[in-house]
């Protein structure tokens, strides 16, 4: 019996060896940098360069994409001189009509948002970009704008800080 237990406890040390030597790192924001070398991140303001307006809407977005990078990562947050940088602005914010209801009126409209966005990665250049990011909701028509605006807007604008932190950090 005294051999089973020599056995038993070779086994039980080469797996314990085996899971100790491989590791897995997940982080569940997305985010992936080195923060060995980057360490701060300057966002300006994005204004807005959109025939249609509303008012809160700049305010918003420029709210949320700041709170989505310090919620997400350790950045810290600069007027100037980051190692990553942020900047562009809101181009488009329309609605338009999306299906039409069998009595031939309009049954649902769509509200899109788009952002211009230019991201600098001064310790990385070839990470660089320009890029548009749209990002829509949809209510129906039977409803006014003014009722249903702040919620889309929000929604849309959380949308689209998810996607210009991935695209930024992320690097999937």
């Amino acid at each position: 019996m005294g051999w089973i237990n020599k056995i038993r406890t070779i086994v039980f040390v080469s797996i314990l060896a085996v899971v100790t030597s491989c590791s897995v790192s997940y982080k569940f924001n997305g985010a992936s940098i080195d923060y060995s070398q980057t360490k701060s991140i300057q966002i300006a303001e994005f204004p807005i360069r959109s025939s249609y307006v509303w008012g809160p809407m700049g305010p918003l977005f420029n709210n949320q994409l700041k709170d989505q990078f310090a919620d997400h990562t350790r950045l810290e947050l600069v007027k100037r001189n980051g190692d990553l940088k942020l900047e562009g602005e809101i181009t488009r914010y329309e609605q338009r009509n999306k299906s039409v209801s069998a009595e031939g009126y309009s049954a649902m409209t769509e509200l899109s948002m788009t952002v211009n966005v230019r991201f600098t990665n001064n310790k990385n250049h070839n990470e660089d970009f320009e890029e548009q990011f749209t990002a829509s909701q949809s209510y129906e028509t039977t409803q006014s704008l003014n009722s249903v605006q702040e919620e889309l807007v929000t929604k849309m604008v959380k949308d689209l800080c998810d996607q210009i932190f991935n695209r930024a950090v992320a690097n999937w």
